[in-house]
């Protein structure tokens, strides 16, 4: 089939446009605190490390590198990415000022020598895990800086540059966590199956798998600046998000059981066990001074004791428990009344709970959920859904 020639002119003009419209910058989705926090971070790491520096150093020249300021925009500005991370910084600038210095002194301190400095810099920080784009910076700086850098030789890896990224690094990690970011950055760790057997956890048996991220990424082949762990994270948060606005937004408090039995931590253990029994259920909530929640206690309580020496974590216990405090579980896992019930579905699934106590802001027990609960609440948002919807009765 022939294409007349103006179709295929309108084809190339669409693809040109498509082309320079790639260039136009993306949106960036960071808050204005984090914005804030950006600027803020660098300034004061750049002071703190620009000090200390000068103090370590003396008048030693230089006695401040210039990547510092990619690193701080790293280190800052984006403090979860897999570049910023402890190891990068340190690892990635000493490394390539070790390759920049070597190649200098042997290749000599043409730009064409910087150029391959860079080269084999990146090179080896892929293959050690500690990619860090100011490191291309550093390995350039080695060959090109001047005979003050030359004179210096590999001491130059050691101070200014690894005396620079640690000062760097150490306000770094005071001024994220004081700020309340998550730095270092870990990403989640993955789901542990609490019974103890090879078995995925239930909310990875069916839709998206760790081997499918690992899959598209090794397809997409490029180096994204996110682990597949984030992805995961962020992944399974929009499925939860597109679920409740699927099913609408059922909470912990529509769901949950308000007449509650709970038991104080001195009551004789004899008496719990004859409200589980008598009352058939697998759980009491462990409270004082009302309805505050103190801990736990439940069948599997009973059945594998924690108070024996054998199972009992960091030394000796009272291996014969005659109340309440002796056997229950004082780590406990909650909800909030307004929280959606779709926020519980790891915690009864992959987490192997059987019961959460609903608490409210004072730590005070208002309810409790179950996995039937859960069961019962999506049986119901499910119902509701496929219900045909009856046809609206038109006017006279």
């Amino acid at each position: 089939m022939n294409v007349a020639p103006e179709s295929r002119s309108s084809g190339a003009q669409a693809r040109l446009l498509s082309w320079l419209r790639s260039f136009r910058p993306a949106a960036h989705n960071a808050s204005h605190r984090e914005r804030l926090l950006g600027c803020v971070g660098a300034l004061l790491g750049l002071l703190m490390t620009e000090s200390v520096s000068h103090l370590a150093l003396g008048e030693s020249n230089p006695w401040f590198v210039a990547p510092m300021g990619a690193s701080a925009v790293l280190l800052f500005a984006v403090p979860a990415s897999p570049l910023a991370q402890p190891w990068s910084i340190i690892g990635g600038n000493f490394v390539s000022a070790l390759i920049g210095i070597g190649c200098a002194h042997w290749l000599g301190h043409s730009g064409a020598v910087g150029a391959i400095a860079v080269a084999l810099a990146i090179g080896v920080m892929f293959q050690l895990r500690c990619l860090h784009p100011p490191g291309g910076a550093v390995a350039l700086t080695s060959v090109l800086g001047g005979p003050a850098i030359d004179a210096m030789g590999y001491n130059f890896a050691l101070w200014p540059v690894a005396v620079n990224s640690a000062c760097m690094l150490l306000t770094a990690l005071a001024f994220n966590n004081l700020s309340r970011r998550r730095y270092p950055h870990r990403p989640p760790l993955p789901t542990a199956q609490p019974h103890g057997t090879t078995d995925r956890p239930p909310s990875e048996r069916i839709g998206i798998t760790h081997e499918d991220f690992d899959a598209v990424l090794k397809e997409h082949s490029e180096q994204l600046d996110v682990t597949v762990e984030d992805l995961e994270e962020l992944v399974y948060a929009v499925e939860r998000r597109a679920y409740r606005r699927h099913f609408g937004e059922i909470r912990c408090g529509d769901m949950m059981s308000r007449d509650l039995l709970t038991v104080t931590p001195k009551l004789p253990l004899g008496e719990a066990w004859e409200l589980l029994v008598s009352h058939r259920i697998k759980a009491l909530p462990v409270v004082e001074g009302g309805r505050r929640l103190v801990g736990i206690l439940s069948l599997h309580d009973f059945l594998v004791s924690r108070a024996t020496p054998s199972a009992a974590e960091g030394g000796q216990v009272d291996a014969h428990p005659q109340v309440v405090a002796d056997l229950m579980s004082t780590h406990v896992v909650t909800v909030r009344p307004e929280q959606p019930i779709v926020d519980t579905v790891p915690l009864f699934s992959d987490a192997g709970l059987h019961h959460l106590p609903v608490v409210n802001g004072a730590q005070e027990v208002v309810g409790m959920l179950t996995q039937s609960d859960l069961v019962a609440a999506l049986f119901r948002a499910g119902l509701e859904q496929a219900a045909p919807r009856e046809p609206a009765t038109r006017a006279g």
